[in-house]
């Protein structure tokens, strides 16, 4: 019998109605890169098992790296004796059939060691090195789990993944201060590239050393899939989470209205190769599918797990995440709603393309300190600090910071060009995106 089996087995003996086990086992190995050299190397192995049950439509959980079945069950069931009855609950789903998944298990992956995870950061540092650039930071992870879900609705799946993640910050201190990031993101080794990593980083920097400064004015921006990102995860893919929007805090009020422009289209992906948020069920073992929130243009739907859709009286997405740090998949006894693999759709037009074709505008590779300043309204701040380009008749030269306030709604109805160079991007702190360089007209820039 397997770990979560003997779990539920044990918690419907001890008194529970209804029980979900997760179990995971992980490896992770994390270099941390500080002042152009590697600062430390952690190799961890983990396994832990998280629960959920339910008793009089109680809902209650415990979570434990010590496999004491017995302790963590009845610690669950106590804390559930002082929690609010939820009405709406039906059951945990049931099992149903999922589809395979390719590059998303990497052998080579699970089998290296900290010897060889350094030195593919050591890859990542030599190709950022010039001199112009004053000191290079960063950090490379992998990640190897093994998860397994069963609850006593009949379902039981597992699914082993890896995961590997760098990224480099060149810096330049020659006159005014500037940076430049590379990142790469994979889940085989094959596909992964140290090397370029450095290379964006360093070409980046170099290119945005002495910037100009530039007056406060309306523009177009061409944001490159980093700056995308930041928009994408910090911004816009919230306002699609169903608990947000049935509370009436989306920005976006109605499914079926028109909401950006002709053409642009998002979607979730979990089904991609190789992108970091692939997966053929999500965390409460329900098969995931592609998914269209906006298409062509059009607002079409929203995300959720078991509990919020059962909340709203309608049926999952198979949108439930038990987030692992720094990557992949968590014990969480608790899930919550979120997109595996975000995406907007891309365009036909190469990032070139889109530059030769604007006459007056500024280029953004990277953005800083995305955040809604107020997210019913669509109102948000970010700051480019490097990486920004000034373009006027076919030449490109760097610039100093600028802020950028707008709106997202108008924003999307404001969407000129889509890029056909999509990349896998991981915001700070954030869940895995895909996304290409996109380009907004009418947006009003600040100088720092």
């Amino acid at each position: 019998m397997s770990v979560c089996n003997e779990v539920i087995s044990l918690a419907q003996k001890i008194g529970a109605d209804e029980c979900e086990s997760i179990f995971c086992t992980k490896k992770t190995i994390t270099i941390r890169i500080t002042d152009s050299e590697i600062a430390e190397i952690k190799e961890n192995y983990d396994r832990s098992i998280g629960i959920r049950l339910v008793k009089d439509q109680r809902i209650s959980s415990a979570q434990s790296n010590a496999l004491d079945y017995d302790k963590i069950i009845q610690e669950a069931l106590h804390a559930g004796k002082n929690l609010s009855r939820r009405e709406f609950w039906k059951s945990f789903p049931a099992e149903s059939k999922t589809v395979s998944i390719e590059k998303t298990n990497d052998p080579k992956l699970w089998g290296m060691d900290s010897a060889d995870v350094v030195e593919l950061a050591q890859s990542m540092i030599d190709s950022a090195g010039h001199q112009k650039i004053t000191r290079i930071s960063g950090s490379l992870n992998l990640v190897c789990d093994d998860f397994e879900i069963a609850n006593s609705s009949g379902l039981h799946k597992s699914e082993k993944a890896t995961y590997i993640s760098g990224l480099i910050n060149a810096d330049s201190e020659i006159g005014t201060p500037v940076s430049g990031i590379g990142q790469a993101n994979s889940r085989t080794l094959e596909l992964f590239d140290a090397a370029k990593i450095g290379s964006d980083a360093l070409q980046m920097c170099v290119n945005s050393i002495n910037p100009d400064t530039t007056p406060s004015k309306t523009t177009s921006i061409i944001f490159e899939p980093q700056a995308v990102g930041e928009l994408l995860y910090f911004v816009l893919g919230s306002n699609f989470n169903l608990k947000t929007f049935s509370e009436g805090r989306s920005c976006f009020s109605e499914i079926g209205a028109k909401i950006a422009v002709d053409g642009f289209s998002l979607v979730d992906d979990p089904h991609a190769p190789n992108s970091l948020g692939a997966k053929s069920f999500d965390d409460e073992g329900v098969p995931t599918n592609q998914r269209h929130y906006i298409r062509d243009g059009i607002f079409e739907g929203t995300f959720s797990d078991t509990y919020n859709a059962l909340k709203e009286n309608t049926t999952t997405t198979g949108n439930a995440c038990r987030f692992g740090v720094p990557l992949g998949r968590s014990t969480d006894p608790i899930p919550v709603s979120a997109p595996h693999n975000l995406s907007i759709v891309s365009g036909n037009q190469t990032q070139e393309e889109i530059i030769q074709n604007t006459q007056d505008g500024i280029l953004v590779g990277r953005l800083w300190y995305t955040y809604p300043v107020n997210p019913i309204k669509g109102d948000f701040s970010c700051t480019a600090r490097s990486g920004i380009f000034q373009i006027k008749s076919g030449e490109i030269n760097p610039i100093k910071s600028v802020r950028i306030i707008h709106n997202l709604p108008i924003l999307l109805q404001n969407i000129s060009a889509v890029g056909s160079n999509s990349k896998v991007v991981l915001p700070w702190a954030g869940l895995p995106v895909t996304c290409p360089t996109i380009k907004c007209d009418g947006i009003t820039v600040s100088s720092i």
